[in-house]
């Protein structure tokens, strides 16, 4: 008897010690999933699409969620460093467009393969890299992905390929990366993303020419934010389909606010190109809160209320929370600890990406033997 009260003890003191919002959490019976209806996609060159409906499981809400949470908090700390003249040099954030490059990691395979254009710092974490990684390279320290040496539009990943400055050219690369998975015969497709403001190059046409010649497994995909720089669609582009711009290529244009209409499309894409009918073009159409880059205010060519009406109709991070919580697949409070625990893995990242040594001075010249010292 004296055992068993003993041990009686030590469970109640353990549930004592827990915050009252874990206990609630774990005695609460969830859903463990719960299917939604998702906004049919508009179709080019296709009889049909994805599906109009999908399953959400539990498990993946909670992960969409909290990886959603990180870039978010991620980008808003990075906005800090910048103003405090921490972070340097050209700084694009993607706070808004959280649904595009979560969706996309959740509708592809590890081993596919993803390029994009210098609005990267999303799709650097969701293809592998930490939060810490990816703000010391902001900051330009050792710990960062790169060393310290690429900063925002040089970041790297297995599989994932930047992070490229000149507007349009990662086009031509992902072509070529998915001639790669052709020639090498594995099941593997890969992302070619770039913004609507490259959508008029002429190395995006030839890139689509070569890639429907040859029948790759390439997903080419306009993340349409509406304004490219400080440039409206509507002032840039003759034709503001952008998922018909692949002429003989099919496309589906996309609700990029929402995550899982991006993750059944880009699941839909890359089993079109899996089959090996050759390539797909998808348009995301989505918003960024902040400006083009650090040096735009992001309010001369759009008003606040415009941005503020986004946020409060359609912000992806919103959208999600609140179908989980009606469905019963999360409640509000252990969403609420998800945020705390976020804020903390930023904030210690942020921690590491200002305290952490800069990389050592290089010199490069002719001679690769010379040694050279700094003298600061």
């Amino acid at each position: 008897m004296r055992k068993m009260l003993a041990a009686v003890s030590r469970v109640l003191s353990g549930v004592a010690q827990k915050p009252a919002s874990r206990v609630l959490v774990a005695s609460r019976n969830f859903a463990n999933d719960a299917t939604f209806e998702i906004k049919k996609c508009d179709l080019h060159r296709l009889e049909e699409g994805p599906p109009v409906t999908t399953v959400l499981t539990r498990e993946d809400g909670l992960k969409y969620y909290r990886m959603m949470q990180t870039v978010r908090r991620m980008e808003l700390k990075a906005d800090q460093l910048y103003k405090q003249k921490i972070i340097r040099g050209f700084c694009h954030l993607c706070d808004g467009q959280e649904a595009c490059c979560v969706g996309l990691e959740a509708g592809i395979n590890p081993t596919d393969h993803l390029i994009t254009a210098y609005r990267a710092h999303g799709f650097t974490f969701t293809r592998g890299l930490s939060v810490r990684e990816i703000l010391a390279e902001l900051t330009g320290r050792r710990g960062g992905c790169g060393k310290g040496k690429g900063g925002s539009m040089h970041m790297y990943a297995k599989n994932f390929y930047g992070g490229n400055g000149i507007v349009g050219a990662q086009v031509p690369l992902g072509a070529g990366i998915a001639l790669a998975c052709k020639y090498n015969g594995k099941d593997e497709v890969c992302l070619t993303l770039y913004g609507d403001g490259a959508a008029n190059q002429g190395q995006i046409f030839e890139a689509y020419n070569m890639a429907a010649l040859w029948k790759l497994p390439c997903v080419f995909i306009c993340e349409n934010n509406r304004y490219g720089m400080g440039t409206s669609v509507e002032r840039a582009a003759a034709s503001t389909d952008y998922y018909k711009r692949g002429d003989f290529i099919p496309g589906l244009r996309v609700d990029g606010m929402d995550i899982l209409c991006v993750r059944e499309a880009t699941r839909f894409a890359a089993a079109y190109c899996r089959s090996g009918k050759g390539p797909i073009l998808m348009e995301l159409q989505t918003y960024r809160y902040h400006g083009h880059s650090m040096s735009d205010p992001g309010v001369s060519y759009r008003t606040r209320e415009e941005i503020q009406e986004v946020r409060s109709k359609s912000d992806p991070i919103m959208l999600l929370k609140d179908r989980m919580v009606n469905s019963n697949l999360a409640s509000v409070e252990e969403l609420k600890e998800i945020d705390v625990e976020v804020r903390k893995e930023i904030e210690d990242a942020a921690q590491f990406a200002t305290a952490d040594p800069e990389p050592p001075l290089e010199v490069r010249g002719a001679n690769q033997w010379i040694k050279f010292k700094s003298i600061s």
